[in-house]
């Protein structure tokens, strides 16, 4: 049995796994604004899912962040509580077990590549559409992790083969204007609608108006697919994955993979597209059951 863990900045939420995939417990609590409070209740959340299922479990956990190896310190976290604090070995000690700890964005992407929607393929690049956006690479199920552990923020790089009218581009929270999160993450697509249109509204609202036929809101909403298009393409280019997996709430924009796959072999280096692009399988839950997976089958706690 594996235990994940996704530790977010309101919620934690814990599930147990058995080795087929099947789902044995699942718990959820809020997240403390404390460092201590933190360790505490994920410590406790794997002891209460252990003892709903009566097994001892290997334990892996997503956050909003990474661990520098050389220090064990937590590092660009949004949980900013948690930056500089040894948080994998506080857990292992409090747990008495190996705590495997990776950024959310990879869980997600190594949940798609074990047993979702890109399930058994060589090669996976995860993409998380939502508040930011990032991502994380799988190769023969394992998370790829540079020196730099940046490995899949694609989101900060800037949108390629830019209009006139894309530049320089909206300005990012990270110094910079242009990049690919500043266009394609929720914020994004509200934010440049309203400086093309002059009008303030949510992105639920824009892509209901577009699903209505709305012009304004449908000719943003076909703007986003081909950016999407766009920016996917240097992934392919750079990368070649088999599949891509959209998730965040984004992805869920009705006919976007459509869109994408239709506006690639444009900007694709090659005379044909072999890469599929696809929507998530677990949704929500690809974060927990990734972190879940860090153990694969048959590992032992």
């Amino acid at each position: 049995m594996r235990i994940g863990v996704d530790l977010g900045g309101t919620k934690i939420e814990g599930i147990a796994l058995a080795d087929d995939g099947t789902t044995l417990a699942r718990l959820r609590v809020d997240t403390p604004k404390s460092y201590d409070g933190t360790v505490a209740a994920i410590t406790a959340l794997v002891q209460q899912l252990e003892q709903q299922t009566g097994a001892r479990a290997t334990v892996g956990l997503g956050i909003p962040g990474a661990v520098t190896p050389s220090t064990g310190l937590v590092k660009n976290a949004n949980s900013v509580w948690l930056i500089g604090q040894p948080l994998v070995s506080d857990l292992s000690s409090r747990l008495e077990r190996e705590v495997r700890v990776t950024n959310d964005a990879d869980c997600f992407a190594l949940s798609e590549a074990t047993d979702g929607a890109a399930a058994n393929a060589p090669t996976v690049f995860g993409v998380i559409l939502g508040t930011g956006v990032g991502g994380g690479l799988v190769v023969h199920g394992q998370c790829v992790q540079g020196p730099n552990l940046i490995t899949g923020e694609w989101g900060h790089n800037p949108l390629p083969w830019p209009r006139d009218d894309e530049r320089p581009g909206p300005a990012c929270y990270c110094g910079k204007s242009g990049c690919i999160e500043s266009w394609l993450s929720g914020p994004g697509f509200e934010r440049t609608y309203t400086a093309r249109y002059g009008a303030s509204t949510s992105s639920r609202d824009l892509i209901a108006a577009a699903s209505a036929g709305e012009p304004t809101a449908q000719a943003h909403r076909e703007a986003y697919g081909e950016r999407l298009a766009r920016a996917l393409a240097t992934i392919i280019n750079v990368i070649d994955p088999h599949v891509i997996v959209l998730g965040g709430g984004m992805s869920n924009i009705p006919g976007l993979v459509d869109d994408v796959h239709r506006h690639l072999p444009r900007w694709v280096f090659s005379d044909s597209v072999a890469t599929t692009v696809v929507r998530h399988m677990h949704g929500d839950s690809s974060g927990v059951r990734g972190a879940a997976w860090l153990w694969p089958r048959g590992s032992d706690a």
